[in-house]
């Protein structure tokens, strides 16, 4: 017997990646901000490579700036409460 148990179908998947949170919104220590998302880079109190989590409770905001190869990045950051 192969295949997941309990899961959801790859067709579908694509639907769970992404944005989880908005600008403004209260977030807890350990809430998933985003998963597989390269869009999206890890600012104050936010840590993770592609699936970012807060570290700390607070606030979430978003920020741009430019990185080393001169193209505008999202910074997702939270305001510690």
């Amino acid at each position: 017997m192969g295949g997941r148990v309990g899961g959801i179908t790859s067709k579908y998947y694509y639907e769970t990646a992404g944005i989880k949170v908005s600008g403004g919104q209260k977030v807890k220590a350990g809430t998933i901000l985003t998963r597989q998302g390269n869009q999206w880079k890890p600012g104050l109190n936010v840590i993770g490579r592609s699936s970012l989590t807060a570290a700390c409770d607070g606030e979430v905001y978003f920020t741009r700036r430019k990185n080393s190869y001169n193209k505008v990045i999202t910074l997702i950051n939270v305001k510690p409460s």
